[in-house]
């Protein structure tokens, strides 16, 4: 009779301790498509249009080194638009704030990166660079992507009780 009670204990301590507490976990949202567009051609990164850039190179700020690579690979929609997707690999530096971006958090994160794009003028490689900032909201419930900065304007910017998604942000050059 022990052995009956002490296995039936058992199994509901282990069935208590496989409950599921949903309000836990934090909702992460980082991912970022990173389109690029001038006035006169809607896709700067599709290499092979007249006027865009032929390849791009990306470093990061708060690398370990001066040459911190971040490899951004660079994928189309199905509407042959091509774009940058941004999941991670840039170092975050937290940083201490408060304000309406992180309400009773008193910490966000951001990253620096220094983009290198290159592209060909009268048959001479030309190199633009420009420095994306990405910062990040930091709650216990959640971490998301607030804004993003491309040399020191914003581009992208997203209110705390916004839905998770994948981020869309485009650079007008």
């Amino acid at each position: 009779m022990k052995s009956i009670l002490f296995g039936l204990l058992a199994v509901i301590c282990t069935l208590l301790s496989c409950k599921s507490d949903e309000e836990s976990l934090q909702r992460i949202d980082q991912i970022m498509n990173i389109y690029m567009k001038s006035d006169t051609n809607p896709d700067l990164l599709n290499s092979k249009k007249e006027g865009s850039y032929i390849s791009y190179s990306v470093n990061d700020a708060f690398g370990t080194r001066d040459i911190s690579p971040v490899t951004i690979p660079l994928r189309m929609t199905t509407d042959s638009l091509f774009y940058m997707e941004y999941i991670a690999g840039a170092k975050r530096i937290r940083s201490d704030s408060t304000g309406p971006d992180n309400p009773g958090t008193g910490n966000f994160y951001h990253s620096r990166m220094q983009l290198t794009l290159r592209k060909t003028v009268d048959s001479l490689v030309q190199e633009t660079e420009g420095i994306l900032e990405i910062q990040y909201r930091n709650t216990p419930t959640l971490f998301q992507v607030s804004k993003v900065l491309y040399d020191g304007k914003t581009v992208f910017s997203k209110n705390a009780d916004a839905p998770n998604s994948i981020n869309t942000v485009t650079i007008v050059k």
